[in-house]
């Protein structure tokens, strides 16, 4: 029996980066595929090097409760080495820009056929084993991920059109920006876990975007 569960990602500042390369990183608009299971994996209290096969194969929808505005940060690190001398001296300074969402929320939908799972992923949201973070680690949650009654028997579509406005508890206006994971069109995202996430192996996915008078 397939199944729909509903997340609930808000914070003062989040970050899902699927492209970044170097010293400089950024942020998708939505949280990201292999972020969202990042999150799950801390929850279940998963090693970075066990398998992802079963929360890969979910289908996951995004809805946006509130647009992020983007802010810009800058850190500095600088190397220390050792000289002939013995001395330590500082090496490089490097400058990294990085980028968050700030004030942002959304709905995150992960659908699938086995409902044991999504139960297990829904308990450990309630009483997580690691620290969540939204996308870094220095980007914690504000308030619960896990949403009373959030694990439904609906398909992503509807469970994502149908739940109450998270803001407000009311319907959810039709225009309300839906981006949606599809098997063959769309735009393409590197964001799908292909390995267990110590190897840091992502492939693509299509997203397509719709509002949620179209689901």
């Amino acid at each position: 029996m397939m199944a729909t569960l509903l997340l609930r990602l808000q914070g003062p500042l989040q970050s899902w980066g699927t492209s970044s390369r170097f010293d400089e990183r950024e942020t998708q608009l939505e949280p990201s595929k292999s972020g969202v299971l990042g999150l799950v994996c801390a929850a279940l209290g998963r090693d970075r090097h066990e398998p992802l096969d079963d929360l890969s194969a979910l289908r996951m929808g995004v809805r946006v409760e509130q647009e992020g505005s983007v802010l810009r940060d800058f850190q500095t690190a600088t190397g220390v080495a050792i000289a002939a001398d013995g001395k330590a001296r500082n090496d490089r300074t490097v400058v990294s820009p990085r980028y968050y969402l700030a004030d942002a929320m959304f709905l995150v939908g992960l659908h699938g056929q086995d409902h044991s799972l999504l139960a297990r992923v829904q308990d450990a949201l309630g009483h997580p084993v690691w620290p969540l973070c939204l996308g870094r680690r220095s980007c914690p949650p504000s308030g619960s991920v896990a949403l009373p009654g959030g694990l439904v028997d609906d398909g992503l579509e509807s469970a994502l059109a149908h739940w109450p406005d998270l803001l407000t508890g009311d319907p959810v206006p039709g225009d309300r920006r839906v981006v949606l994971e599809d098997t063959t069109v769309g735009s393409v995202r590197l964001d799908q876990p292909v390995a267990p996430f110590a190897m840091r192996q992502f492939g693509p996915r299509f997203v397509r975007t719709v509002t949620v008078a179209e689901l």
